[in-house]
């Protein structure tokens, strides 16, 4: 089957995309292109998985640079290959043919690109990273490789939507101590839950910080379960373990 991959114009002229599960060898609750090394898929499908996503960026393997992913804040700035997956969630560079590359199953990707001072970066933003400030560690890491973040264009991926993240009060209660206007996120639910807009949050971090264009793709992860892997629906579904899908740009 045919890898399918989602592109933004806003990201042009580089070389990217959020892949969602169609075309790969994994199986069963991994069924497709599950680049999650760390999930409990077969070791070999998701090499396999991870060389066809190499091979449609133009690139080797191992010149897909990822993270070991943290929900921090820390973002790593690559000048080649990495031998090990660095503890962070977010990396830059200005090095051509390397792919920066994140995995997410719920959590927003973000694919960020400077095309004039051809800097670019990528991010894994869930609820506490985002809340953390890994977007604006991102945009301020690119910048200081040369780009100007209203030249910076950010495009949030395929991530969980607001009527599929139904939260608790103590979420709730987290995001309005950091700023009482945070509530404007947060949608009514059953009870006392409520319910979480990732996306428009993400959207509001990014031009705050004052990129030049923030823009989210309208795919929802847990929604789509022919498209997408999603953590949330797999522990609905009280499944063992779910895939994790993978974004990634190159100069």
């Amino acid at each position: 089957m045919t890898l399918e991959i989602l592109t933004h114009p806003a990201l042009a002229p580089f070389r990217h995309g959020f892949f969602t599960r169609k075309g790969g060898a994994s199986s069963g609750i991994f069924q497709g292109l599950n680049c999650g090394a760390g999930s409990s898929d077969q070791s070999e499908a998701v090499a396999i998985n991870r060389a066809r996503v190499a091979e449609a960026l133009g690139v080797a393997a191992t010149d897909l640079a990822g993270l070991h992913q943290v929900h921090s804040a820390d973002v790593v700035t690559v000048t080649g290959p990495l031998s090990s997956s660095p503890r962070a969630d977010a990396l830059v560079t200005a090095t051509p043919g390397i792919a920066l590359t994140v995995l997410t199953a719920d959590c927003e990707p973000v694919l960020f690109a400077d095309p004039e001072a051809k800097v670019i970066g990528a991010a894994h933003a869930g609820w506490r990273g985002a809340l953390g400030g890994v977007l604006e560690a991102t945009v301020d890491a690119m910048e200081a490789l040369g780009a100007r973040r209203e030249k910076v264009r950010a495009v949030i991926g395929p991530t969980i939507s607001q009527r599929a993240y139904e939260v608790g009060p103590e979420f709730l209660e987290e995001f309005l101590t950091e700023d009482p206007d945070y509530g404007r996120f947060f949608a009514g639910g059953s009870g006392d839950r409520v319910h979480f807009d990732l996306p428009a949050f993400g959207l509001h971090r990014l031009r705050s910080h004052g990129v030049g264009l923030a823009e989210w793709t309208r795919h929802c992860t847990y929604e789509d379960a022919a498209r997408f892997y999603s953590y949330r629906r797999s522990v609905h579904r009280h499944e063992a373990d779910y895939g994790r899908l993978i974004s990634a740009i190159r100069i």
